[in-house]
């Protein structure tokens, strides 16, 4: 017999497995998409992006959303390491017409589209002033 405990546990793995399902759904984007483009949504806490890691496939046209829930302002750089290099030493304050790249202000949601034309990675990160040395970074693994 299962006790109570053990029957807890056994649920809270099914629900950690069909998460994980979901969030890979989510960022694989399916076959015959009719709108053309997948959703990720990204909270932004902390200084951090969540989730900071994504998989797409080469081809796919993303809409990234962000919700910046902290109380101050963020960006979301996504390219190579000199796009990276670029924008660390750069001067731009805000950001949205170039795909991929966006200002996303304290408190506010904003978006973002990326067409993820070769297979690789790229980088993603914030350039505020100090961010992206404390941490603010992740990647796009694109798939074949």
């Amino acid at each position: 017999m299962i006790s109570q405990l053990q029957h807890i546990a056994i649920g809270r793995r099914a629900l950690a497995v069909a998460a994980a399902g979901l969030i890979l759904a989510a960022l694989l984007p399916a076959s015959g998409n009719s709108t053309g483009f997948q959703t990720v949504t990204v909270t932004i806490r902390h200084s951090r992006f969540l989730p900071a890691q994504f998989t797409v496939r080469r081809g796919a046209t993303v809409r990234f959303v962000f919700t910046n829930t902290d109380p101050i302002d963020h960006e979301f750089i996504l390219g190579e390491d000199a796009v990276q290099r670029r924008h660390e030493s750069g001067t731009e304050p805000k950001h949205g017409a170039i795909p991929g790249e966006v200002s996303i202000p304290a408190g506010k949601t904003a978006e973002t589209t990326y067409t993820f034309n070769g297979a690789g990675r790229l980088l993603i990160g914030c350039h505020a002033p100090g961010h992206y040395a404390y941490g603010m970074r992740g990647w796009v693994r694109i798939l074949d």
